[in-house]
């Protein structure tokens, strides 16, 4: 059972939401939140698999909303609610966190299924042209973290070319077929690359791998 929790400051749109995602056997949501405080306190309660977090909302937005909901519940996985005209907004709470996101009028199929990825700890949620648009668009210039950037230096050539790829949008099956190498030396070199950057998911590694200049803004997803 996936569970799932859902922050906007419309009711409308939360039960809208609920109403879409109670319908599946397999998803149970065990929450609702309205505002930012209510939404850590949601994450410290139940811990939900995945929560559904607007990015504007009155007083602490969603962006430092998803920091505190994963300091107080690190596994959860969070998904950001938005509109395609939000997009720097976004790319900022991929930076905080956030695991992915969703459009608001996307079709219901489309939310449960994303929802799903997200539980399962999808190594795909963000579409190649998603990345070009909220990456590409931020990070024209290279904003490196000096920690991370010193990190980098610890990835062996396999390494950064696997990262290299993940930034353009492959997934691991796609990064097997592209080295012709099996899946699970793939899913080996991410495990180690999260792991020597310090991250938390491969959301993150894309974003690394933009701002320290590993994959350019540009770059196609080939």
């Amino acid at each position: 059972m996936i569970t799932v929790g859902i922050v906007d400051d419309q009711e409308l749109v939360r039960g809208g939401i609920r109403m879409i995602l109670e319908q599946e056997p397999d998803v149970d949501v065990v929450g609702e939140a309205a505002d930012a405080p209510a939404a850590v306190a949601l994450a410290r309660a139940a811990a939900p698999d995945v929560l559904l977090m607007d990015v504007q909302m009155p007083g602490l937005d969603g962006i430092e909303a998803t920091r505190a909901v994963l300091d107080a519940a690190p596994r959860t996985r969070v998904l950001m609610l938005t509109t395609f005209d939000l997009d720097e907004y976004v790319y900022r709470a991929l930076r905080a966190g956030a695991s992915g996101f969703l459009l608001k009028d996307m079709a219901g199929e489309e939310i449960i299924a994303a929802v799903r990825q997200a539980a399962q700890g999808s190594d795909n949620l963000l579409a190649p042209s998603v990345i070009r648009r909220l990456v590409g668009r931020f990070t024209q210039a290279p904003r490196p973290d000096a920690d991370v950037t010193g990190r980098l230096s610890t990835l062996t050539p396999r390494e950064r070319e696997v990262l290299r790829l993940i930034a353009t949008g492959m997934s691991n099956s796609e990064i097997a077929d592209h080295m012709t190498v099996a899946p699970t030396t793939v899913k080996t070199h991410v495990a180690r690359i999260l792991m020597k950057l310090g991250l938390r998911d491969r959301v993150q590694a894309v974003i690394v791998a933009y701002e320290t200049g590993v994959v350019g803004a540009g770059a196609s997803d080939a």
